[in-house]
């Protein structure tokens, strides 16, 4: 029994003196944890318990996930050259109520659909946006009169690896929410092709083409989209309809 203890022993150290890594960072194990395998592996096997390579290896994680790495702002190897890039609320809507899913927020997953596009959600740093439609409605407006710059979470992912990238929205008073001015100012979009699309209950596209080619003057701005909220909750199928045609004008599907 000792025998068979120290060959296992010898056989370990000589494993975790070649180069031993954790497959999920990718990173030298540090001698601590080496010292602490061997321990317990000896431990296992004197008390009878079935010690296997799998009980001291880490599994590599997914690297399919790359909304996550992207939402964290992380870099990722990309497969397409689209992006979408979006900025949607939830809570009381006006025509709609109470929402568990931004209206912008679907849209947005419908052109992704269409399009193999990653996604990239604007979220505020600090979120005091009230869930209250008329109290919304009164900080939106404070923010404008202001020519307020919201601060943001994360990083976009990095904007070189997109040629061309869809930008949405709900309007707010006419205009971009602030917010999005902050993103517009903080990236580089020069040379990309710029695809604006908003929500609305009645005001359209609110010039949010404009606005962006000014905000992004060496970036080209493409025709933009706008949906009615109301549609984005209660008739989707409609809108994604509505969404196909247009990614079809603009030469995304056939």
């Amino acid at each position: 029994m000792k025998k068979g203890v120290a060959l296992l022993l010898a056989t370990v150290l000589m494993l975790t003196g070649c180069g031993s890594s954790s497959a999920s960072t990718g990173t030298t194990a540090p001698a601590e944890t080496a010292k602490e395998t061997v321990k317990e592996t000896v431990e296992e096997t004197q008390t009878g318990a079935v010690s296997t390579a799998a009980a001291t290896t880490e599994q590599p994680e997914d690297d399919g996930k790359k909304s996550a790495a992207n939402a964290a702002g992380t870099e990722t190897e990309s497969s397409t050259d689209t992006l979408v890039i979006y900025f949607s609320r939830t809570g009381e809507q006006y025509t709609v109520g109470v929402i568990e899913k931004g209206n912008t927020a679907i849209v947005a997953e419908m052109i992704a659909e269409g399009t193999g596009a990653e996604l990239f959600e604007v979220l505020p740093e600090e979120d005091y946006y009230p869930y209250t439609y008329d109290e919304l409605t009164d900080v939106a407006k404070k923010e404008q009169n202001e020519k307020a710059r919201p601060a943001y979470r994360d990083n976009l992912p990095d904007l070189s690896s997109y040629s061309t990238i869809f930008i949405g929205a709900p309007v707010w008073w006419g205009d971009w929410p602030m917010i999005m001015y902050t993103v517009f100012e903080n990236n580089d979009f020069s040379g990309k092709t710029l695809i604006p699309f908003s929500t609305h209950e009645g005001s359209g596209l609110s010039g949010f083409d404009k606005k962006l080619q000014s905000a992004c003057p060496d970036a080209e701005v493409l025709k933009g989209l706008a949906v009615c909220g109301n549609d984005a909750q209660n008739g989707q199928d409609k809108v994604r309809e509505t969404v196909n045609s247009w990614l079809k004008e603009l030469g995304f599907s056939d």
